[in-house]
């Protein structure tokens, strides 16, 4: 059993395979002990981040705890004289923070609870085992039939998910074991839906001997395996799919703890997490390539790790994969290569069918009684495709704000790389050389105007020294300097109404604007002397 009769209204909206990354900003020695202050980010929203406060001792209590992977973990040893030295802190940080790369980019310790408690306190701090015993202990107060025996730590990787050790009163030598977890953010089928889908549930799920034995106490037994095996067990993962997909029953979580191996059939188990909208344990893989949008090709996604897990005996250390090593067979590589290579993740993943028909698995044949008998009601059907596209839509979501995260991460570090600063520095040098080039060629070329504009005597009416116009001081500044004035000319003669003032001859020439320009700025009005007239316009009287 892996649900309660009655699923609590709400859900979880914390995705917890969402990675979280930690960097520390800095450190601050007390009297006795140094701390590290850590800045903690989920996922990739700068705003979603938080600060904690750790000392050496927390990070060797965690490494200590983290032991049981058989990992070789980078923690700094421990100093007991001159640990307070600033080039030791410094030191000692940088390797913490070395140590803090490695458990938050590996994919198994990530998921870790241990490590998500002392990453993100805030929302780790609940003891999630003794919450689902209580969960767990008030439904089967109304089963007498049933009884928990205990709970079983140390089981599966989910934090919200915990299993327990059950036995019928009856036959107190029987035992089972049962599921409980919470429901996830992509729970999105109604409780009345939700309910019925589980209870058809168990015309498809399996039921082998010693499930729990076989599922985690042998965990290597689907790792490593031969040719055959490979190719009998691959074809048989592969028609299940297919089953589900054709039904439009979602999965999403295949991997090898769901994988149970009897005899020479392999059975899937944890059909319900879909349902119960946990999401899968390879979403931060497949939420990096946009191409990866549909549970379908999650599911073949999911299938290429499993592949590599089968014929190489351990996952892929990244993915995508650029190289994979000797295989048993060339076919073996070849659906490697159309799952886990870059540009499968880039461009797309294959369909089931066409997995099935690749040369690996075509000439695999299975009986009909290995084949699953699932029955779905169309309303029922109807309510999984919707709940389906919603799954899709929030993972479309998800890979569309990474996509443009990523585009902007490497924009910034383009733009600020010591090339790209050089280019941009000479850049500036030649369009600052240009622009004072064309200033130059531009104040030349007004300058000319002006001569030209000044020497042409139809272009422009001259002014007459009775009525001076002071000349224009805006941009004065930025002319050259005019020449030095000629020598004196000798005064003109007082202007008359019957002639009109003319400029002397050598006032045309380019020379003489400099005296024109100075005479007109040094005009004094002080200095004009009256004329006598003699009016000659008076009518004469006979």
């Amino acid at each position: 059993m892996a649900f309660m009769e009655k699923p609590p209204a709400g859900k979880v909206l914390l995705d917890d395979t969402v990675p979280l990354t930690a960097a520390i900003e800095a450190s601050q020695s007390l009297q006795s002990h140094t701390e590290y202050i850590i800045r903690v980010q989920r996922g990739i929203s700068v705003e979603n981040s938080w600060q904690i406060v750790r000392r050496y001792s927390d990070f060797d209590l965690l490494n200590n705890s983290l032991q049981i992977t058989g990992l070789s973990l980078p923690l700094p040893p421990k100093k007991l004289i001159g640990n307070m030295d600033r080039e030791f802190i410094a030191e000692r940080q940088k390797g913490l923070q070395n140590y803090l790369n490695v458990i938050t980019t590996n994919h198994i310790l990530s998921n870790c609870e241990l490590v998500k408690k002392f990453l993100d306190p805030n929302n780790y701090s609940a003891n999630y085992t003794e919450i689902a015993l209580q969960q767990v202990s008030m439904f089967f107060r109304s089963e007498p039939k049933w009884e928990v025996v205990e709970p079983l730590k140390d089981i599966g990787w989910r934090i919200r998910k915990k299993y327990f050790l059950m036995k019928i009163k009856n036959q107190p030598k029987e035992r089972l074991v049962l599921s409980w977890a919470d429901l996830g953010p992509d729970k999105y089928l109604s409780d009345k839906d939700f309910q019925c889908l589980i209870k058809l549930l168990p015309s498809c799920l399996a039921k082998p001997k010693d499930p729990f034995l076989r599922k985690y106490c042998n965990p290597k037994k689907i790792q490593g395996l031969e040719l055959q095996q490979i190719k009998t067990y691959g074809r048989q993962i592969l028609e299940v799919l297919k089953f589900l997909h054709d039904k439009g029953f979602p999965y999403g979580h295949l991997h090898a703890s769901n994988v149970v191996l009897e005899g020479d059939t392999c059975r899937l188990l944890d059909l319900e997490n879909s349902l119960l909208g946990l999401p899968s344990f390879y979403r931060s893989y497949f939420s990096q390539f946009r191409k990866i949008n549909t549970l379908e090709s999650v599911d073949v996604f999911c299938f290429g790790h499993l592949l590599y897990e089968m014929t190489y005996g351990r996952p892929p250390d990244s993915v995508p994969v650029d190289s994979f090593p000797p295989a048993p067979s060339m076919a073996v590589v070849a659906v490697l290569e159309s799952t886990l290579s870059c540009e499968a993740c880039k461009n797309g993943m294959p369909t089931v069918s066409r997995l099935l028909q690749m040369p690996l698995f075509s000439d695999v044949l299975l009986t009909t009684s290995e084949k699953p008998q699932f029955k779905i009601p169309t309303k029922l059907k109807e309510a999984l495709r919707i709940a389906k596209e919603c799954i899709e839509k929030r993972l479309i979501e998800e890979q569309k704000q990474i996509h443009q995260h990523r585009r902007l991460t490497r924009a910034q570090s383009h733009h600020g790389s010591e090339e790209e600063r050089k280019k941009r520095k000479i850049l500036a040098r030649k369009k600052s050389k240009r622009s004072a080039v064309e200033n130059s060629e531009e104040h030349s070329a007004k300058y000319s105007n002006s001569n030209n504009s000044a020497g042409s005597g139809a272009s422009s009416p001259l002014t007459s020294p009775s009525s001076p116009t002071p000349p224009s001081t805006a941009g004065m500044s930025a002319l050259p300097p005019p020449p030095p004035p000629p020598p004196p000319a000798a005064p003109l003669p007082p202007a008359s109404a019957e002639a009109p003032t003319r400029l002397p001859p050598q006032a045309v020439n380019g020379v003489g604007r400099g005296a024109l320009l100075s005479s007109i700025q040094n005009f004094q009005k002080g200095t004009l002397r009256k004329a006598e007239t003699c009016d000659h316009s008076a009518p004469k009287i006979g």
